[in-house]
């Protein structure tokens, strides 16, 4: 992908505005997080739409680079993938919720939907092509749950963060 690595760093002072203008990718991340929202700032509504699952990976990476935990994005992107598709796919809803928090040693990645109805973790077999999604959710995160709340749930997952 375009952007991706490189070594190419711009002249100027070192600011926070200059950290961003680093790298293209920085650029790029600082877009993002300015046109669709910070989701570790604040809760970010995206549409019900299968689409809306490919800005929900954007921002998880946009957001795992600037907390420099790159590392976790492959595990973050198809896990955050797997929520956004229940959350389109079971719920009904016009809109959810995309939301980020870092505490030491911990990333959580929350889904907020309108719908009570709780999600399942089923049982997989070798040749299901469908329902998979919670078994993933399962084995590649540290932890995961469901956060009733009076009007509607957050469906998340936490990834432990070794700190360096």
């Amino acid at each position: 992908m375009a952007g991706r690595g490189g070594s190419e760093q711009a002249q100027r002072s070192s600011s926070a505005a200059a950290a961003w203008a680093a790298m293209p990718q920085d650029r790029y991340d600082a877009s993002t997080l300015v046109l669709l929202g910070n989701p570790s700032l604040d809760e970010v509504r995206l549409t019900s739409r299968p689409e809306s699952a490919s800005t929900a990976r954007r921002l998880t990476l946009a957001v795992l680079r600037l907390w420099s935990l790159p590392h976790l994005g492959e595990d973050c992107e198809l896990l955050v993938s797997e929520l956004v598709g229940n959350a389109v796919r079971h719920t009904g809803a016009r809109t959810f919720g995309l939301r980020m928090l870092r505490r030491r040693g911990w990333i959580r990645i929350e889904v907020r939907d309108p719908s009570r109805a709780l999600p399942c973790l089923l049982p997989v077999r070798e040749l299901d092509i469908s329902g998979r999604g919670l078994f993933l959710v399962d084995k590649l995160s540290d932890r995961w749950g469901v956060d009733l709340l009076p009007r509607g749930k957050t469906t998340w997952f936490e990834k432990r963060v070794v700190e360096r």
